[in-house]
């Protein structure tokens, strides 16, 4: 559930940003289809790519958590 739920909050904050997943995947140096298994809830994510999406998506890690706590709500 936890994969799913950050998944879904990289996603929705990756496009109410407006940019793509090879443009965020690119912010945090990341791979485009490592960065697209990660918004299907299929990686557990390391905390240092956990850090580098937060800093890509130009959020704190205290706010990419409170959107995925959001997501585990829904």
């Amino acid at each position: 559930m936890i994969l799913s739920s950050f998944g879904k909050a990289v996603r929705a904050h990756r496009v109410q940003l407006g940019i793509s997943q090879e443009e965020l995947a690119a912010r945090c140096g990341l791979h485009r289809t490592y960065l697209g298994a990660i918004e299907r809830g299929e990686r557990n994510v390391s905390l240092i790519n956990i850090e580098r999406i937060a800093n890509g998506l130009g959020i704190s890690l205290e706010e990419l958590f409170a959107q995925v706590r959001q997501h585990r709500t829904e």
